[in-house]
């Protein structure tokens, strides 16, 4: 917090590094809004959805009649980004090609467009964030080296949620306040044995993870209180992978005909019950969002015994 306040003191650009889910965007916006240029523009982009071959068309722009569809002239990003923040998140993903146009722009502020004459001065600052080490990708000779030097003049690296310790509480408590008012409930409190259990987690998907598994588990909630399931969570750290806890299932005893009927009935209660308290209890909205028609849904909220009064706000 301390390094946001320094660097939206600054126009220098920045490099935040992180796992995904730790926040990389959030940082940027905070360094962008506490700075000077609060009411400039924040211009957001996924560098991973940037096609090579319109790459510099989407950060530059184009004059008009640089080519045949050309009709009329395009700001591009970094135009759009005047006085503001452009934030290149999945840095890495730009191409080779890409990189060296984006270095230009970064050394004297000065770009041009498709077409155009003559070069284009823009105040913009960059910000870029990354999951990868960016040390690996140089050594591989997938980031050029001296756009990682331009870029992390002001660096940050971003702690994973099970190095934050007791902040995840503060985030859970965050979290549970947040979609009360989305969802116009009292505030529900935590179990005090889910505490241990939400501190015990590794959370591989950190923030982002433990947002989703909030949501779900305030939606299904009975009551006031929310718990989080030690069975559920102790499946994560060992499989590296999220299992509703309604799938922890004890297959000794079954053949393998019954075991699979006992998973899909499983399955098939789950997701009704998160697509019904998804949509607060609107059945036919429900039904909708599952490509159902109402009719058949309906059937299976009731051969899953599935009141959706319990989900309506």
């Amino acid at each position: 917090m301390k390094l946001m306040r320094r660097f939206a003191e600054t126009s220098a650009h920045v490099l935040i590094q992180g796992e995904t889910g730790t926040g990389k965007e959030l940082v940027a916006r905070a360094i962008h809004y506490l700075g000077d240029r609060r009411y400039k523009p924040f211009v957001p982009v996924n560098c991973g959805a940037l096609p090579d071959n319109l790459m510099e068309n989407e950060l530059f722009g184009h004059a008009r009649g640089a080519f045949t569809d050309a009709r009329e002239s395009q700001r591009g990003l970094i135009g759009s980004a005047e006085g503001g923040t452009l934030f290149l998140d999945e840095i890495e993903c730009l191409s080779l090609k890409g990189q060296v146009a984006l270095l230009r722009f970064l050394q004297d502020g000065h770009y041009r467009q498709l077409g155009g004459h003559g070069d284009v001065r823009a105040d913009v600052r960059v910000i870029a964030a990354s999951n990868q080490d960016f040390g690996d990708l140089v050594r591989a000779g997938q980031f050029r080296q001296d756009l990682y030097y331009r870029l992390a003049i002001m660096a940050v690296d971003l702690p994973p949620l099970r190095q934050r310790g007791t902040d995840i509480l503060l985030l859970i408590d965050h979290f549970l306040a947040r979609f009360a008012r989305e969802y116009g409930r009292p505030v529900p409190r935590l179990e005090a044995s889910s505490a241990a259990v939400a501190l015990a987690h590794p959370w591989p998907g950190n923030v982002r993870e433990l947002e989703n598994v909030i949501h779900r588990q305030f939606l299904l909630a009975e009551g006031d209180v929310v718990r989080l399931v030690p069975a559920a969570e102790a499946a994560v750290a060992e499989t590296g992978t999220e299992f509703p806890v309604a799938w922890m299932i004890d297959f000794a005893g079954m053949d393998m005909k019954l075991a699979k009927a006992e998973v899909i009935a499983r399955f098939e209660r789950d997701y009704l019950e998160q697509a019904i308290a998804l949509t607060r209890g609107n059945v036919s909205l429900a039904a909708q969002h599952a490509g159902k028609e109402r009719r058949a849904f309906g059937k299976l909220l009731k051969k899953y015994g599935i009141d959706r009064n319990r989900f309506q706000a």
